[in-house]
């Protein structure tokens, strides 16, 4: 079992029903997917830069990802319909709490001038969306055999009805927020 998944349910359960007055562990925030982005602007005029950040996210998260293509021509970026711009991955189930577990422990210290992460990146509904600026930041990651620097987009799914619930129930996980000026 992942370690993360078995520290949610001894640890983090009893605290969330603790904190908001839960009665039922059902009720509790959890997570329900990671989606990991990257979009490659240079994909339009090279076809390979979209090739490589795939490989680069598959090493990273250990899935395949799946090639977005624009949906629309845009002539000022000279961009063509169906033209490959970017790759995701969706993360759930044991493969999720791993890769949050590894973000939590290898990656975020890995940053450069890392302060901790903004607690005000919540939409509203508990979902939470952090960006990194270089995927050289994961361990799987070759230095020597990266083309070129890519950032990336992750988003953190959880069951949590408002941001106050996702915002306890990420910090228990341990993601390390900054702390906010009083």
């Amino acid at each position: 079992m992942a370690r993360l998944l078995d520290r949610y349910r001894s640890e983090i359960t009893p605290k969330l029903m603790e904190r908001f007055g839960f009665k039922n562990r059902l009720r509790a925030p959890r997570l329900v997917k990671v989606v990991v982005n990257m979009g490659v602007g240079e994909g339009i005029s090279d076809g390979k830069a979209v090739s490589a950040a795939a490989d680069e996210l598959a090493l990273i998260t250990g899935q395949r990802p799946r090639i977005n293509r624009s949906r629309k021509a845009v002539a000022n970026f000279k961009l063509r319909k169906g033209v490959p711009i970017g790759c995701k991955v969706t993360l759930r189930g044991k493969m999720m709490y791993e890769f949050v577990d590894r973000l939590i422990s290898v990656v975020l210290p890995r940053i450069r001038d890392f302060r901790g992460l903004s607690p005000e990146s919540f939409d509203g509904r508990g979902n939470y969306t952090l960006g990194l600026e270089e995927q050289i930041v994961f361990p799987e990651i070759d230095m020597d055999k990266v083309a070129r620097v890519q950032g990336m987009d992750i988003t953190v799914v959880t069951t949590a009805r408002n941001n106050e619930e996702a915002r306890e129930l990420l910090a228990l996980m341990g993601i390390p927020f900054r702390k906010q000026n009083a």
